[in-house]
């Protein structure tokens, strides 16, 4: 019973944090159902990295697929290990490619500047 309520309450923190973070439609319902809202936020750091410091790193899309599934804590000193995740390769694509997209949005507001 009281693992069913802390997850009812995990879920629902992730879901709060993905909607208040600025998540295309097509890539909130992903990074909720795989809780990545968790550790993640768009542009600054939580437990994790903030997505767009991973897009400045400028992985491929393949590489930011085989780092969801095998994470290697050496690529980001300073921060506790990422555990592996099971993501399905075509939702892990999505994920990635609007990852690798924050770097062109980040690039366009420095130079509005």
């Amino acid at each position: 019973m009281k693992k069913t309520i802390f997850s009812a309450l995990l879920l629902a923190g992730l879901a709060i944090n993905a909607k208040a973070q600025d998540f295309p439609e097509d890539i909130k319902p992903l990074v909720t159902k795989y809780a990545c809202t968790a550790c993640h936020k768009v542009d600054a750091r939580l437990v994790g990295p903030a997505y767009t410091d991973v897009a400045k790193k400028k992985y491929t899309n393949e590489k930011i697929v085989e780092l969801i599934g095998a994470p290697k804590p050496s690529n980001w000193p300073g921060y506790p290990p990422m555990a592996a995740l099971k993501v399905p390769k075509e939702d892990a694509m999505k994920i990635a490619g609007w990852i690798n997209s924050l770097a062109a949005k980040s690039k366009a507001k420095g130079k509005k500047s």
